[in-house]
């Protein structure tokens, strides 16, 4: 191998290939604009499935798309507390029976220990 062959071309640094002959995939620009009248432009593939908000470049605010696509808003169920789902297996008045049931048990062994004592 000739010395000249590898001096001096920072081998695995540099990519020699070139866009010559080369086909991208067909695109589609989409601009975007936040609150703070940002706007700013991104590529996206023809057949790709379009965001309606993306995250601002400059201040990181949501950025809506300019076309005036909106949002699509899903209906969000409440959170269910362990309340409501104890509410779903008893009734209240089950659930003031049990308390005093309970209370019961933890009251009663104490007061005749300290009567004895």
């Amino acid at each position: 191998m000739a010395e000249r062959a590898l001096r001096g071309t920072r081998l695995g640094a540099v990519s020699y290939e070139n866009d010559t002959a080369v086909e991208l995939a067909p695109r589609q620009v989409v601009a975007f604009r936040c609150a703070n009248e940002h706007t700013f432009s991104l590529p996206f593939a023809e057949e790709a499935e379009l965001p309606t908000t993306w995250e601002c470049r400059r201040c990181g605010a949501v950025a809506r798309r300019v076309d005036g696509a909106e949002p699509l808003i899903k209906a969000v169920k409440p959170a269910r507390t362990h309340w409501d789902m104890l509410l779903e297996r008893r009734t209240v008045d089950d659930l003031e029976e049990l308390r005093a049931e309970r209370l019961a048990l933890l009251r009663g062994p104490k007061r005749a220990a300290r009567k004895s004592a």
